[in-house]
Parts: C-alpha cells; structure tokens; sequence
C-alpha cells in the first residue's frame, strides 16, 4: 500500500479538529506544513446558501476568551451572524434565598460569552478550511494505528495509509483509538445523568443564562435565539429511564417546579437526548508524535459549560508552541516540543476541572448547614465584586 508522508495527521474533523486545522493556516502557509484530517461522519456541504436549524437544534456556550481565539482564527465576523449573547449569569440554588449575578457591563463588555448552534459553528469552520491545502480522508476511519521511529503509521478505512510527525486524536474519544495506544484515563462517575433540550420559554430571556441547582441535581438554561433556551437537566442515573419516558406536558410540569417562573411558563420542549456523566481525564495527554485533545482528552460535566473553552484553549496553545518550535528548527511531533505544550496546559486544564468538579460536588451535598453556607456564600460572592469578578474572568478565559 502506498504510503503518504505527512507533518500533521489530525483525528476527528468536529468542533476541535476543525478549530485546530484552522489555527494551522499561518504554519501551512508560512513553513509548507503538509496536514492531514480524518472525519468518520460525512460533511455537510460547507458552502451551503442558506443556514435553518430545527427547533431542536444542539448549541454551545462559548466563552468571551473563546471569542477572541475565533476572532484571530479569522471566522467571528460570520460565526457571529447566528450568535445569541449572554449578557447576564444568574446562579442560584432551590429553595434557599440568594443568588450571584454576573454582568457584561461590570467588565465593559458587550457579552459574557455566546450561544452558537454547533452546526452553524462546524459549517463556518468547514468553509475557512475549504480554502486550505489540506488533504481531507471524509469520510474514512483509522482501522490502525502504529508507533513508527518518527510518527505513527496510520490505516485508513478509504484504503489510505499516512505516516505523521504529529498525530492529533480529536475524535471527542469515540473512536477507541487512545486506549488501543495503551493511554488510560481516570474517570469519576458522578451517577446522574444530563438531560438535553431545547425548550420554549414564556417571557423574553433578555440574554440571561441560568445556573440552578437544586437536591436533584443542577440545571443550566442558555439563551438562544427568540424565546428559545437550551436545557442541561441533570438527574440521578436510576432515573434516566423515567425522565426520558415523560410526555412533554409532564417534563415541562416537573421543569416548571424545579426552576421556578423567573422566565413564565415553559411552553415547548423539543427532542430530548440523555447521557452519562463522568469526570475523564486521559492519564497521557501528550506522547512524542501524539497529543490529545478536546473530550478525548477531558471529559467534564456540562452545567458549567467549560468543556469545548477549554478544548479551545488547548488548540491555541498546541498552535502557539507548534510555532516556535519550527522557528527553532524542530518538526512537529518531538517529544520536547509536545512536552512544552503539556507545560502550558497543565495549569489552565487542572484549575478548570477543579472549578467544575468542585463546583458540582459542593452543591450535591444534602446537609442543612451546608445549604446555609451555600446560600451566604452566594450572596456574599454577590457582594464581594473583587472576588466575583476573578471568578467571572477565568469562566471567560481571559485568566488563567
């Protein structure tokens, strides 16, 4: 079989994949870089005239931080076109008095971060990378993949065979291909269940999102375009089953009793998907010649929306020590150059999953004290702006 050289093989054209071909625009450009992609699932048609998405079409919060990554990435000015703002975060627990509110103004910002649906955000990425010489394996699989003495050898089901400086698994970790390597992850079951949806609220949302946590386990509801917001639900494991078997006048009855009428009645629910939750982390985020990025690499709970921002983060900071690695002389791929990267990542990555996860665990304890604390503690946090606003600053990637 022949078999094609190339600087960079990435696994998985998604969201993460396609973020990360294009961040490598300047390098193909600049250093010749030959860059290779890998997608399971057929594309759509990236040049397609017009955008509807359904009712139940799937978004994603993107952080302010995320925003400006996009921006140098030279895709914001059309992701924006069908992006929903958040101009407020209303946190707030069930039955308890107080909450913490997050402005845009406070930072003097137009928004916080952005609801984007994840189609229009795939196909505005698919269309920048229409415009590189990259060379697309869609849709194809890796059937193999081997250490080689510089890379890794590739089998693709389309009948290709690629030899990579750099392989890049950012296939959300469908695929099996990092346990195949021999990289384990820890995970830690948080036994719920997240409920997604898209729902239709009775007042306008005026770009509010809403965190809620409750002794079921916690909610968000993010603005979307019109009266719409997407729905995170998340419930006990043992009962997936009944929720999912609710008619939708019964989910939005028992919607309506665990949020409250902040936002009137809920009037439509649209498809409704559910899934596990775990906290995952690959033990080996970087190999030479390997990195692993996005779900593949840290699978996060989805109440604080943080998962895709700092997937996102990742890919910059790949691109970034990429970069001067080939203005030193180093290929893609050398186990010094990807050690520098895990470096950068280290921090960042560990501080958002000890926000995340901590954040989730502190608001599952059943204890009256604690649900005292819990409550003073959000009104506090409400009042201390210093502190609030340090909070609010890394949620929007702009520290770390």
């Amino acid at each position: 079989m022949p078999r094609n050289r190339v600087d960079i093989a990435i696994v998985g054209g998604g969201l993460v994949g396609a973020s990360l071909a294009c961040a490598l625009a300047p390098l193909i450009e600049r250093h010749g870089l030959r860059v290779a992609v890998i997608e399971a699932a057929p594309l759509n048609d990236a040049q397609a005239a017009t955008f509807q998405p359904s009712f139940d079409a799937r978004a994603s919060a993107i952080a302010q931080g995320s925003r400006r990554h996009f921006e140098r990435l030279g895709v914001w000015a059309t992701m924006a076109e069908r992006a929903t703002p958040i101009r407020q975060i209303h946190v707030s627990e069930r039955g308890r008095f107080g909450a913490t509110r997050l402005t845009a103004d406070e930072f003097d910002l137009d928004a916080l971060g952005y609801v984007i649906p994840n189609a229009w955000m795939g196909q505005v990425l698919h269309a920048a990378l229409g415009a590189l010489p990259l060379t697309w394996h869609c849709p194809a699989r890796v059937d193999d993949i081997v250490p080689i003495a510089d890379g890794h050898r590739l089998t693709l089901s389309d009948g290709a065979c690629l030899e990579a400086g750099l392989t890049v698994l950012a296939d959300g970790g469908r695929s099996g291909l990092k346990e195949r390597l021999g990289i384990a992850s820890q995970a830690q079951p948080y036994e719920q269940h997240a409920l997604i949806a898209n729902v239709e609220v009775g007042r306008d949302h005026g770009g509010v999102a809403y965190e809620r946590f409750s002794s079921q386990g916690p909610m968000a509801l993010l603005p979307m375009v019109g009266r719409r917001m997407a729905l995170v639900w998340t419930h006990a494991s043992e009962r997936r089953e009944d929720a999912l078997a609710w008619s939708d006048d019964v989910c939005l009855r028992r919607l309506q009793d665990a949020f409250g009428d902040r936002l009137g009645r809920f009037r439509r629910i649209g498809r409704r998907d559910a899934y596990p939750l775990s906290l995952v982390t690959a033990n080996e985020p970087v190999r030479p010649h390997l990195a692993v990025l996005g779900n593949a690499a840290h699978a996060l709970h989805p109440v604080a929306g943080q998962g895709f921002n700092l997937a996102l983060r990742g890919v910059m900071d790949l691109v970034a020590t990429l970069e001067d690695g080939l203005s030193r002389g180093q290929a893609p791929g050398g186990a010094g150059l990807l050690g520098e990267f895990e470096n950068r990542r280290a921090a960042d990555r560990r501080n958002v999953i000890r926000f995340s996860d901590g954040l989730i665990r502190l608001f599952g304890i059943e204890h009256a004290a604690f649900s005292h604390l819990r409550a003073a503690g959000l009104v506090g946090l409400n009042i201390v702006s210093p502190l609030r606003r340090t909070l609010a600053r890394r949620a929007m990637g702009l520290e770390r």
